[in-house]
């Protein structure tokens, strides 16, 4: 009769992490895809006829909802922090507000130079005139200083006031869904969606809702094992 070999347990492997710097390194390919796939569409369907019977509204309206989602990720990246604790979502807030910058930019050149062809008296009494333009042309006023100070160099050099400064942030996301509810009319689906989305991104910043998500999280993880019997 022969006895059973004893054989050693062998460890189950764990799976292999991925380094800090491969993290930062997918995190950057991610942010840069997310920002540059609305344009690549649009220049897609702008190349191949593909923007309708009204090409400028719909380069219009698609570049003003791309700054939106991407302003809307902007925003979400202190409350993604706080609620699940994921901090690398810190370091999204302003790579998606550039690229929202970016789309405002390329929305505003669209109506100024294609729906109205530089003619700026009729511009200036567009805006003063259309509810819908006031608003849109003052969020992009309020985003300008946020995109140049948006540099490490000029956090340094405003300290706490860079702090002050950028929680306009959130007053242009209003603005900017108030713009789009405007502009649309009667489809209002999609704006009170994203209207929605930035109050509820508003109310995880207060204070006191903060504080109470902070101490939930904290207990969650301080919570003792439980324990199991075979």
């Amino acid at each position: 009769m022969t006895t059973p070999v004893e054989t050693s347990a062998v460890p189950a492997r764990r799976p292999r992490r991925l380094s800090r710097e491969t993290q930062r390194r997918w995190l950057r390919i991610a942010y840069h895809a997310i920002g540059l796939f609305p344009l690549a569409w649009l220049l897609f369907d702008y190349w191949f006829g593909l923007l309708g019977p009204d090409p400028i509204r719909a380069m219009t309206l698609r570049t003003g909802k791309a700054a939106i989602i991407l302003l809307t990720l902007s925003l979400a990246g202190t409350p993604v922090a706080t609620v699940f604790g994921w901090k690398d979502a810190l370091n999204l807030r302003r790579p998606f507000g550039l690229y929202a910058f970016l789309y405002v930019c390329i929305h505003l050149a669209i109506f100024v130079g294609l729906d109205y062809g530089f003619l700026f008296k009729l511009i200036v009494e567009e805006i003063s005139e259309r509810r819908y333009a006031l608003v849109g042309f003052s969020a992009f006023l309020l985003l300008v200083p946020l995109a140049l100070t948006s540099t490490k160099g000029w956090q340094r050099r405003l300290g706490k006031r860079w702090k002050v400064l950028h929680k306009l942030a959130y007053l242009i996301g209003v603005l900017a869904v108030v713009h789009y509810i405007w502009l649309v009319k009667n489809a209002y689906a999609q704006p009170l969606l994203f209207a929605g989305l930035v109050g509820v991104l508003l109310l995880i910043r207060v204070p006191a809702i903060k504080t109470a998500i902070l101490r939930a999280r904290r207990r969650r993880t301080r919570r003792p094992p439980v324990a199991r019997f075979s």
